[in-house]
Formats: C-alpha cells, sequence, structure tokens
C-alpha cells in the first residue's frame, strides 16, 4: 500500500492538551487532529480530506516556561488590576485602552483614586462619571422608586382584600380585577421605564470598562523532537501534500517550527512472519493492543493492564446542529512494543537498514 512518510524535527514544541489551563500541559505526541490541520493548512485545504495517520518519535527532555497570562473579565474591579476601555465590545476583540492601574496589593481604589497611576484622564474621568451616574440611579431607585412601588404594592393588596368576598361573575369583582390590572400595568411600566434608563446611560457605557488581570502560568516544553508520520490516503493527496510540503511551517502552536528532513511516497508491506522492535514511540491503536497485533514491552509484574498511557485523541470532526463532533481514537502511547505480524491497520516500512512499525489509525 502507498504512504507518505514525512519525517521532521523540531526544536521545541507544545503539543497542548485541551483540558490543561494553569499549566499548559503537552501530549508527548502531536495529536492526529493537529497533524491533520497542519497538512490540511499547508495544501489550502478548506474541507476535511481523509486520511489515516501513524504517529510516531522521541524526544530529548522537556522543561516549564513562564509566560503571563492576560484576563478580561466581564465586570470592573475597583481596588485591583488594570482599568481598561475595550475599543469594540461587541466584537471578539482584544483591542483596548489603558486607563489606570492599581499600584498596591491592596487599599487601592480607581473611584477614589487611592494608590492608581492614571494612563488617561479622559478616559478616566469618563469611567468616574459613569460611577456617579449610577450612584444617582441608585439612590433615586432607593428613594422615589421604591416609595412609589410601595403604595401600589399596598394597593394591590386592598384591592385583593376586596375581591375576596366577592362573586368572581359579579359586576364589582370584574371592576376590582379591571382596575387591578391597570395597576399591575403602571407597576410594570414603572419598572421597565427605570431599567431601559439604567441601561442607557449607565450598564451599557460601564460595559466598555473591564478589568484586565495577570497571572504567571507554565507552558510544558518538548525539547529537540523528532518525529516520523506516515500518512495513507488517495493517491492524488498523497501527491498534493508532498507537493505542499514545505509549506509546513509549525506543528503545535503557531512558533513550534518544523524542519522537513524528508517527504517521499513509499511502499508499504505486509508480513505474517515477523519480529520487529519499535524504534520510536507512538500512538498505538487499543483495538489492536487488545487483540495482541501490538505486543508492550518491559512490562514490570507490578505494572497492571497494557502499560502506556492511554489517550482519547480527537481525529476530525463533524459539524452538526453548530457544534463540531470530534470523532475521538483511543490510543495507547507506548515507547517499546514489537509486532509478530501485520494486519490490516499494522504494516511495514522496510526503509535504510530499518522497519518502522505503521500502526495507520
Amino acid at each position: 500500500m502507498k504512504a507518505l512518510r514525512i519525517r521532521l524535527q523540531q526544536s521545541s514544541a507544545n503539543y497542548r492538551k485541551e483540558e490543561s489551563d494553569t499549566n499548559k500541559m503537552t501530549y508527548p505526541l502531536p495529536p492526529f487532529s493537529t497533524v491533520i490541520g497542519a497538512l490540511h493548512d499547508a495544501c489550502g485545504y478548506k474541507e476535511y480530506h481523509p486520511m489515516d495517520l501513524s504517529i510516531q518519535g522521541k524526544y530529548e527532555s522537556m522543561h516549564r516556561e513562564p509566560y503571563t497570562d492576560h484576563c478580561f473579565l466581564n465586570s470592573t474591579m475597583d481596588d485591583r488590576g488594570i482599568l481598561v476601555k475595550m475599543r469594540n465590545p461587541e466584537l471578539l476583540s482584544t483591542a483596548f485602552e489603558k486607563v489606570a492601574a492599581a499600584q498596591k496589593s491592596q487599599g487601592n481604589s480607581f473611584r477614589k483614586r487611592i494608590t492608581i497611576k492614571v494612563f488617561d484622564e479622559a478616559l478616566y474621568q469618563e469611567f468616574v462619571d459613569l460611577k456617579d451616574v449610577n450612584e444617582q440611579i441608585e439612590g433615586f431607585r432607593n428613594v422615589r422608586i421604591k416609595s412609589v412601588l410601595e403604595v401600589i404594592k399596598r394597593r394591590k393588596a386592598t384591592l385583593k382584600r376586596k375581591k375576596a368576598g366577592l362573586d368572581k361573575k359579579s359586576e364589582e369583582y370584574l371592576k376590582l380585577s379591571r382596575r387591578e390590572s391597570q395597576i399591575k400595568a403602571t407597576e410594570k411600566h414603572i419598572k421597565d421605564e427605570f431599567e431601559k434608563y439604567k441601561e442607557n446611560h449607565y450598564t451599557k457605557p460601564i460595559s466598555k470598562f473591564r478589568s484586565l488581570t495577570t497571572s504567571l502560568k507554565f507552558y510544558e516544553i518538548l525539547n529537540n523532537i523528532e518525529l516520523i508520520i506516515h500518512v495513507a490516503a488517495e493517491d492524488s493527496i498523497l501527491e498534493n501534500i508532498l507537493n505542499n510540503i514545505y509549506n509546513l511551517k509549525a506543528i503545535g502552536r503557531s512558533e513550534d517550527f518544523v524542519e522537513v528532513i524528508e517527504a517521499k511516497i513509499v511502499e508499504l508491506v505486509q508480513d505474517d512472519d515477523c519480529d520487529v522492535k519499535s524504534s520510536y514511540s507512538a500512538y498505538l491503536d487499543y483495538r489492536d493492543i487488545k487483540k495482541g497485533l501490538l505486543i508492550p514491552l518491559n512490562i514490570g509484574e507490578e505494572t497492571k493492564g497494557e502499560g502506556g498511557t492511554r489517550y482519547g485523541l480527537n481525529k476530525n470532526y463533524q459539524i452538526i446542529d453548530e457544534k463540531r463532533i470530534f470523532n475521538k481514537k483511543s490510543v495507547l502511547y507506548l515507547s517499546e512494543y514489537c509486532i509478530e505480524e501485520t494486519s490490516d491497520t499494522i504494516w511495514l516500512d522496510r526503509y535504510d537498514n530499518q522497519e518502522f512499525i505503521v500502526n495507520l489509525i
């Protein structure tokens, strides 16, 4: 069977695990979706082109690399962080103007201008004026609106008591019900008009101001990586990848550049009687492990199961009801394993006195 063998090197990379946050952990090898996405991008594909992959490789070491994480809160804090004004808060834009920054770990106040550094006086004054407006609005709510609503509440209670002793079909009952409906409508109108005023004069304008917080987080970084990737697909797809292989710039983060050592279309072979040991760590199909087609090595008696690390890795996805539904593959990451025979999903790539075990997934 034809396949495209790609040999790559990377000086460093992070193949981020989706669930990691504070410490952005890395997979030991790039997941299928990461490689497929990089190949599709290199070829300029806009839609998924079916392909099966075998991903194997090794790295020299791993270290943690610090970085500063910036987080925009959906509100403002008075005593900490950096006060900013978003340029386009209604869009998915992170563009902002710095307004002021807290100078101490505690005891600051943007509203009272206590131990803060102001970067833009006009924007800072706009922020303070909005806070003053909100104070006036809340004062009006707590005095005028509250007193009016209390009168309405008592009037509704009186009407309810009067209705309690009347026949529901009587003219008096219906008259009181109409009056009750009018009072409820007035109550709703007062509340709606107040909320509308607050929305236009405070809530919308202040939503442009947000707190920007920073924190120290870490990337797990693999060093001196060697990757062997086999791609099985239609001949036209293999040729297209081969012709565009040097458009492949990075795998992992955008700064995780790759060096293409070799890209070659090869003939994978089957052998019903072989004894081949792995040269690299790899993602192996968990079903083939369970069937005994791939045999883990150097598993101590205390080790349970098949050894290695089991992952559920994304391969490709479909859009269903406007959501990405990923096709996950159950794999085992192993560093030492062997085969005694090939199968429909396990092939050999014999190259330069080497034999690569190719487990296509």
